[in-house]
């Protein structure tokens, strides 16, 4: 946990502990990422992008995420994932979706859906910020925060600076879901 949410721990606590009177629709709001260095939990943001938040939980429902690669993770930027083809152009089988752009800022551990040119082309690729990026603040879809697990986010391979951040041997996500689902 990071000292920059120090309500997170409070917060998954209530989420997780059954002795903390939590319910299925808490669950609902925090995805588990599972990397091979360890779990990430990601608590969603439906109150700010209920339709790309929705949109990430059917995908994780539908095993889509699982085995999936970060393509593109830039050293003190961000890694992206969610493309099942690893190279950046690919999306679901879902039709891209139109932008909830807010200005919920970009800072550590936030995760905002990756898109083309087109603000409304976000489809199924994300990206989580390994550092403040305020700049892109209002053009992005933030959708969740790392809340357990920036640890093991920041161990993901880094791509090459020369290449966009393109990674060579990229690490993948060894499972993703909705929390309220993974029977714990």
């Amino acid at each position: 946990m990071t000292k920059r949410f120090p309500f997170a721990a409070a917060l998954l606590a209530a989420l997780v502990s059954p002795a903390a009177g939590s319910d299925a629709a808490d669950l609902e709001n925090l995805i588990y990422m599972d990397l091979e260095d360890g779990r990430v939990a990601i608590e969603t943001r439906p109150d700010l992008a209920p339709n790309h938040v929705a949109r990430i939980e059917r995908l994780a429902r539908e095993g889509f995420y699982d085995g999936v690669a970060f393509h593109r993770v830039i050293e003190g930027f961000m890694a992206q994932t969610g493309d099942p083809t690893g190279t950046g152009r690919g999306g679901s089988h879902l039709p891209d979706l139109e932008a909830e752009f807010t200005l919920a800022p970009h800072v550590r551990g936030v995760v905002s859906m990756a898109r083309a040119q087109d603000p409304d082309s976000a489809n199924s690729q994300f990206f989580i910020v390994f550092a403040d990026a305020r700049f892109l603040d209002g053009q992005y879809t933030v959708w969740g925060e790392v809340v357990e697990g920036m640890e093991f986010v920041d161990r993901i391979e880094r791509g090459d600076a020369g290449a966009n951040g393109m990674v060579a041997d990229p690490d993948r996500i060894v499972r993703m879901t909705v929390a309220a689902d993974a029977g714990e």
